[in-house]
C-alpha cells in the first residue's frame, strides 16, 4: 500500500499540484441498441448529445421527482454508456433502471472496476483510454494505465478519474489520503450519497439541477417536480450550504438559531435549546479555512448568518457556524 502524505501537503497537491488517491465508486454499464433512447427517458440529462468519450452529470429520479441516484454518465460507444455513482449505489441503480426496461433492447449490469482519482492544476492532461492491446501488454502512461478515463469538475475542484478492472496509481503523483480529499470535497460542495443525498432529496435542495438537468430534451421519469420547482424560481424549503465552523463538530449535529436559545420552542425535544434551522451533513478540517462543513439550512436562514452547533443531545461546546454559498471561497 502506497504511503500517503500529510493533510497540508495532500491538500495543496489536490488544489495546486498533481495528486491521486483510490476512491470507491460504483460503475453501471447500460448497453444495447436501445441504450441511448432508454437513458434519454430515464435520466435528467440529454444523453443523445453526448459523443463517444463525452460525459455529463445526470439524475436518476423517482416518478415523484425525488432522487434515486446522482450519476456521471459517459458514452463509450454508439450503444454503450457508463453511469458511475457513489460506493454502494450500484445495486440500487441497476434495480431502478431495470424496473422500467420492459420490451427495451438494453442490458444493465454493474462492473467490478477500480477507480483512481486524479486532481490538481498541475496534473498531466487527460489520457486517452488505451487499446486492449496496450492493456494486455501492461502499458502505462504518466497519468496511469486504465480502461476508461472521465473528467471531473465541480465547484472549482477539477481533474479526472481512471477506471478499469485494475488501475495503476499515476507515475509522479502525490499520494493523498481520505482526510485531504474530504477537505476539498466539502469546500467544493460536491454532495455524496449517504451524507448529503438520499431517497428524500429534492434535486434543487442539493444544488444539482444546474449541472445535471436539461430543460430542452423532452420527457423523462421524475421530470414534473424538477420543472415545477424551476418554474417557481427554485424556491425549496431548505438548501445545501457551506459552513465555516469555529471549532470541531460532528456530522448530524443540529444548527440552531442563536436568537432563539433560551426561549421555549414548540414542539421541543427534551433538553433542546433553541429553534433548529438545519443539520450538518459532512465535516472536514481544511488547512486553508479551518473546520468546514456541508449542511442543509432552512430557506429563512440568510447567507452570512451565524448559527449555534448542537449535538444529538442538544448540547453545545461553543461552536458556531457561519452560513456560506458554495463553493466555499477563501476568507
Amino acid at each position: 500500500m502506497t504511503a500517503t502524505v500529510g493533510l497540508d501537503e495532500g491538500y495543496s497537491a489536490l488544489r495546486d499540484g498533481f495528486a491521486a488517491l483510490r476512491l470507491e465508486r460504483d460503475v453501471v454499464r447500460v448497453s444495447g441498441p436501445d441504450a441511448q433512447s432508454y437513458l434519454q427517458g430515464q435520466t435528467s440529462q440529454d444523453v443523445a448529445k453526448l459523443g463517444d468519450g463525452d460525459w455529463a452529470w445526470a439524475l436518476v429520479l423517482q416518478p415523484q421527482g425525488k432522487l434515486d441516484a446522482f450519476v456521471r454518465v459517459s458514452r463509450r460507444g454508439p450503444d454503450e454508456f457508463l453511469l458511475d455513482s457513489d460506493a454502494g449505489m450500484g445495486p440500487a441503480l441497476v434495480a431502478r433502471l431495470a424496473r422500467f426496461k420492459l420490451r427495451t433492447k438494453v442490458d444493465i449490469d454493474q462492473l467490478g472496476w477500480q477507480l483512481v482519482a486524479v486532481r490538481g492544476t498541475g496534473r498531466p492532461e487527460l489520457p486517452a483510454s488505451p487499446s486492449e492491446n496496450d492493456l494486455a501488454g501492461g502499458a502505462a502512461t504518466p497519468a496511469g494505465a486504465s480502461e476508461w478515463a472521465v473528467p471531473f469538475e465541480w465547484g472549482g475542484l477539477a481533474g479526472y478519474d481512471l477506471f478499469g478492472p485494475t488501475v495503476e496509481m499515476p507515475l509522479g503523483a502525490t499520494p493523498v489520503d481520505a482526510a485531504a480529499y474530504e477537505a476539498v470535497r466539502v469546500e467544493a460542495g460536491f454532495p455524496r450519497h449517504g451524507d448529503e443525498l438520499d431517497e428524500r432529496t429534492i434535486p434543487a435542495e442539493a444544488g444539482l439541477v444546474e449541472a445535471s438537468v436539461s430543460f430542452t430534451k423532452g420527457c423523462y421519469t421524475g421530470q414534473e417536480l424538477v420543472a415545477r420547482i424551476d418554474s417557481r424560481g427554485s424556491n425549496v424549503p431548505r438548501r445545501l450550504r457551506g459552513l465555516l465552523l469555529s471549532g470541531a463538530a460532528e456530522a448530524g449535529a443540529r444548527l440552531v438559531d442563536l436568537a432563539t436559545i433560551g426561549e421555549p420552542v414548540a414542539p421541543a425535544a427534551p433538553g433542546s435549546a433553541g429553534k433548529e434551522v438545519g443539520r450538518l451533513t459532512s465535516v472536514a478540517r481544511s488547512p486553508r479555512l479551518g473546520w468546514v462543513a456541508l449542511g442543509y439550512v432552512g430557506r429563512s436562514v440568510e447567507l452570512g448568518a451565524t448559527l449555534a452547533v448542537r449535538d444529538a443531545e442538544a448540547k453545545g461546546g461553543g461552536v458556531e457556524a457561519r452560513v456560506q454559498v458554495l463553493p466555499l471561497a477563501e476568507r
